[in-house]
């Protein structure tokens, strides 16, 4: 039963990036560029390295996204004031509203996954969800620890 949970949880999170990525190719983005922008919203004014780290992707393949988004005029990169050799990314007013697009189409996606469930099963749904998020880095400390 742990097992089929766990490929369960897997086979849930790619289906819904799948559907999130076809979603987003209304507005000319891949989902890679999508899933960059939105954390460059909700994770402002941090480094590449950072944002390749959060979207799983090596660095140079975060730099190649980047200069699209850039060329866009979507996304500006700044120096770090902490490291010159760094770069800290920033949406421009210019991304602001597709952002905001994207923001509705991943309210809308998730309506769509959490269809036929009520408050309170949404309500456990992300309580679970928060502990398991705990669980995996106390895990994942562990084996930096013993590693």
């Amino acid at each position: 039963m742990i097992i089929e949970t766990g490929y369960r949880l897997a086979d849930n999170s790619r289906q819904l990036r799948r559907l999130f990525d076809e979603r987003v190719r209304c507005l000319g983005l891949t989902g890679p560029q999508a899933r960059l922008l939105l954390s460059l919203e909700r994770n402002p004014n941090e480094n590449q390295v950072f944002y390749a780290d959060r979207l799983e992707i090596e660095p140079i393949t975060l730099t190649r996204i980047v200069d699209r988004l850039e060329d866009a005029g979507w996304v500006e990169r700044r120096s770090d004031p902490a490291d010159r050799r760094a770069r800290i990314l920033h949406l421009t007013d210019k991304s602001r509203g597709i952002v905001t697009r994207l923001r509705g189409i991943v309210e809308a996606l998730f309506e769509d996954m959490l269809q036929g469930i009520d408050a309170a099963e949404r309500a456990a749904f992300a309580h679970a969800l928060d502990r398991i998020a705990t669980n995996l880095a106390a895990a994942r400390q562990t084996e930096t620890i013993n590693g």
